[in-house]
């Protein structure tokens, strides 16, 4: 598979077949688009094939009616009317051409997987990520929304994230059954089932999704005996109050909802690192806030946000008046630089002259995770590096199997990639594997480079010139341990970098898992 957006050689041994009606391999349509692969049919009957653009020598998605017609109008009128838009976060339609027999809509190839198939093969998805994805389709449906279209066809089955961590949002529809205040609720609905693994709209089909995606195959929401959903921080735990409200308003039909162009801006304002504590969690916006008016700092967290917060600060305010009101009242009972009569004081500061003690090490939150694959093409390996920092040790990022230790000869290794977010003075980093036998090492970088290939290659080009301590060969446990840090130096970057793979228990080839990576600090 290629990257989104690069060119894909067309086989150019066999001559193009040229028929009518039901699609061939091999065959090319409209003298231009080469059918590759039948991928699958969607539940509104349309096919869909991976096709190459023998003009323009990159890989396109081949959405075909078969017969076309009547039935096939809808799907061309969508296609034009989405091609008018131009978004990061929309697919790009190329092409959309009626020949009476059938019809086909040209469009963006996305390699990835749609939202339903991450949540389905991953599990709930952690907040952060829950909204970035729901910020992307809300800024998507904020251009459609612009040029007063609709979009009409937002779930699971219609949101891909690419294998370089794009969100897009795909094949819009026309039939005038939806209003702009449905797609805006359906973010909702996007945010629910990321958070939670459920489709909070009860029996609401899920058009538009492609075989097998539909409906029947996404769980419906927990409900109490009236019907009503749980919310989301009642079916797991974990989830931010201010995430859990905003999206409960989008999915309450007596809550008017914003405009998508609001709900993107709120969006976005909460699409920060997990680790960035700065965020105030005060809700959502209001949502019947006036175009031009200013939400009061009460009304903008909501009412039933509001008593939360005043009573939280309430109590913060409480414990601080005690706890100064009870070292107030014992100074008489301790002498100075003590915490209790007679013992010595952990924070009293040095009267001696002497270096205040270190901070002490504490586990540091690592910002972001990568794996970094300089030496592959298809980039088929660079999914799932989330699961080396989820706590879960049963569960990690595991490479392909190989044929040799060293991977083959065009690779020379494979690595993850770690962002604590700010520099910190590190004392070890603990890296947790899923068999014995693995060569690897530690190495620092003072920059971060674009997740692709050739980044991959500048980043560890870069990375090899500062190895962290010494690297283990070999190594006959499951745990490596680095800790050659200069404590006088502050680290934000890191790599992982594994050289040489284990043999299978089963003998036949080389593989390992990283299933945790821990960093300590302060």
């Amino acid at each position: 598979m290629t990257q989104v957006g690069e060119g894909q050689e067309a086989e150019e041994t066999a001559p193009p077949v040229m028929t009518f009606g039901a699609p061939t391999a091999g065959e090319l349509l409209a003298e231009r688009y080469e059918l590759v692969e039948h991928i699958n049919n969607d539940s509104a009957g349309r096919l869909v094939w991976r096709g190459v653009d023998v003009v323009l020598r990159r890989p396109v998605a081949v959405v075909l009616r078969y017969p076309g017609g009547d039935s096939a109008t809808e799907m061309l009128q969508a296609a034009v009317a989405a091609s008018r838009v131009i978004h990061p976060n929309l697919v790009g339609v190329y092409d959309a051409i009626d020949e009476a027999d059938r019809a086909y809509v040209v469009r963006e190839w996305v390699d990835g997987q749609s939202l339903r198939e991450l949540v389905t093969a991953d599990g709930p998805l952690d907040p952060a990520r829950a909204t970035t994805i729901g910020n992307a389709v809300a800024s998507a449906l904020a251009a459609v929304h612009a040029t007063g279209m609709v979009h009409g066809n937002v779930h699971p089955g219609t949101v891909m994230i690419s294998d370089d961590g794009r969100v897009v949002l795909a094949d819009a529809r026309t039939d005038g059954d939806d209003s702009q205040e449905n797609d805006v609720r359906a973010v909702g609905g996007l945010l629910y089932y990321a958070l939670t693994g459920h489709w909070p709209h009860g029996e609401a089909p899920l058009r538009g999704a492609t075989a097998g995606h539909g409906r029947a195959a996404i769980p419906d929401a927990v409900r109490d005996a009236s019907g009503a959903i749980a919310a989301p921080r009642q079916v797991r735990a974990g989830v931010p109050a201010y995430l859990d409200d905003l999206t409960m308003d989008l999915l309450d039909t007596e809550i008017a909802p914003p405009s998508s162009d609001v709900l993107s801006a709120e969006l976005s304002r909460l699409d920060v690192p997990a680790d960035d504590h700065y965020l105030e969690p005060t809700g959502p916006l209001r949502f019947t806030a006036e175009p031009g008016e200013e939400p009061s700092p009460l009304a903008a967290s909501g009412g039933r946000k509001v008593a939360l917060g005043i009573a939280g600060l309430l109590a913060v305010a409480l414990v601080g008046l005690l706890v100064g009101i009870s070292v107030l009242s014992g100074d008489d009972k301790k002498g100075p630089g003590t915490g209790q009569a007679g013992s010595p004081s952990s924070s009293a500061p040095a009267t001696d002259g002497s270096t205040p003690a270190a901070a002490p090490a504490r586990k540091l939150n690592i910002a972001d995770v990568r794996i970094i694959d300089p030496d592959s093409r298809d980039r088929a390996e660079v999914r799932n590096a989330e699961k080396v920092m989820d706590g879960d040790e049963d569960k990690g990022w595991e490479t392909q199997t190989y044929n040799a230790a060293n991977f083959s000869n065009f690779k020379r290794g494979m690595g993850v990639w770690i962002d604590l977010g700010a520099p910190h003075n590190v004392k070890s980093v603990q890296a947790v594997l899923s068999a014995t036998g693995v060569t690897a090492q530690l190495l620092t970088g003072t920059q971060e480079f674009p997740p692709t290939s050739a980044g991959d290659k500048d980043l560890v080009a870069s990375y090899l010139k500062t190895p962290i301590g010494q690297p283990y060969e070999k190594h006959d446990g499951t745990k490596m341990i680095f800790d050659g840090f200069d404590p006088e130096q502050k680290y934000q970057y890191l790599l992982f970098w594994i050289t040489e793979l284990p043999k299978k228990d089963s003998g036949s080839g080389y593989k390992v898992g990283v299933q945790e990576i821990t960093v300590t600090g302060s």
